[in-house]
C-alpha cells in the first residue's frame, strides 16, 4: 500500500517487517481534502481488528459553541504482537471529499501483547470540524493495525457512529391554576442548533409528544403527538384533570439529538 500524506495525516509507518515481494510497508491516512486515488480495504497475514468504541457507543452532540474531547478505544490483534494502529473519523466517502475530526494522539504505538487496546483522543468543534449542517447524520471510521511481523489489516469504514446537532425544548401549561374539566392550553418551541449562523432556529414539521406525570408519582405518560409549527412553535389543549407536570418529549431524527423539556406543573382545582 502506498504511503500518503496531508495537512492532517495521522502517522506514516516504516514497519519491521516487509512484503513477501520484498516491498516495504507504508501507512497513513490522507489528508482530509480531495484525493484522485483511494487505497481500498486490505490485509496481509494474522493481524486483525476486533473492537472500535467511539464515545463510549453514544452520539457525538454539539451545539453551537461546543468543544468536545471525543475518546475511541480500538483493539487490535496480533500474535506477534501490535506495532502501531490508528483511526480516522470522517464524515463522506473516504478519502475522496472527506471531512473528519483531527487526532491528538499520535497512534497507538508498539505493544508486544497479541491483544492491544489502546485509547485515541479526538477534537470536534461547531466552528471547525462540524462547520456546515450538512455534516450531521452518519460518520465512519476508518482504521488499520500492523503487527510486529508486517502483517496489517485496513478497513476504511469499520463502524459508524452519530454526529448530531442538540436540539433544545420548552413547555408552558396555562393556566394555572385551573378549574377541573377546563382547558388547559400546553406551549412551548422546539430548536436546532444551526451549525452555519451559531445559532438556535426553530425546528420545523418534527414530531413531539406531549406527556403528563401524575402529581406524586415518578412516570411520565403520553397524552397526544403534535406537530412543530414552520417556526419550531408547539401548541395544544387538553382538559384538566388532576394535578401535575405537562412536557414535550422530542425522540430525535436522523441529524438531530434528543431532548426533553422539564415538566410544568399544573394546580387542578
Amino acid at each position: 500500500m502506498a504511503a500518503v500524506s496531508g495537512a492532517l495525516a495521522l502517522s506514516a509507518l516504516a514497519v519491521p517487517a516487509a512484503h513477501a515481494d520484498g516491498t516495504a510497508h507504508g501507512f497513513s491516512f490522507p489528508s482530509l481534502t480531495k484525493r484522485t486515488a483511494a487505497p481500498a480495504d486490505d490485509a496481509e497475514g494474522d493481524t486483525t481488528i476486533s473492537s472500535v468504541v467511539v464515545n463510549a457507543g453514544k452520539p457525538v452532540v454539539l451545539g453551537t459553541t461546543s468543544k468536545l474531547t471525543v475518546k475511541v478505544t480500538l483493539t487490535a490483534n496480533d500474535p506477534s504482537g501490535i506495532y502501531d494502529a490508528d483511526a480516522l473519523l470522517y464524515h463522506g466517502t473516504y478519502p475522496n471529499a472527506v471531512d473528519g475530526a483531527e487526532t491528538s494522539v499520535k497512534a497507538c504505538g508498539a505493544k508486544n501483547a497479541a491483544t492491544y487496546t489502546c485509547t485515541l483522543t479526538y477534537s470536534f468543534t461547531s466552528k471547525e470540524t462540524v462547520y456546515k449542517n450538512g455534516l450531521a447524520g452518519t460518520w465512519k471510521v476508518a482504521a488499520y493495525a500492523v503487527g510486529q511481523d508486517g502483517d496489517f489489516v485496513e478497513k476504511d469504514a469499520l463502524k459508524t457512529f452519530k454526529v448530531l446537532r442538540t436540539s433544545k425544548v420548552t413547555v408552558n401549561a396555562a393556566p394555572e391554576p385551573v378549574k377541573k374539566g377546563r382547558t388547559i392550553t400546553v406551549t412551548g418551541s422546539l430548536t436546532l442548533a444551526n451549525w452555519e449562523t451559531h445559532k438556535y432556529g426553530g425546528y420545523a414539521g418534527q414530531k413531539v409528544a406531549l406527556q403528563f406525570r401524575k402529581a406524586g408519582t415518578t412516570n411520565y405518560v403520553n397524552v397526544k403527538g403534535i406537530t412543530s409549527s414552520r417556526t419550531g412553535s408547539l401548541k395544544t389543549t387538553v382538559k384538566a384533570a388532576q394535578d401535575g407536570y405537562y412536557r414535550f418529549n422530542f425522540i430525535g431524527s436522523p441529524t438531530a439529538a434528543p431532548v426533553v423539556a422539564a415538566g410544568d406543573h399544573v394546580d387542578v382545582k
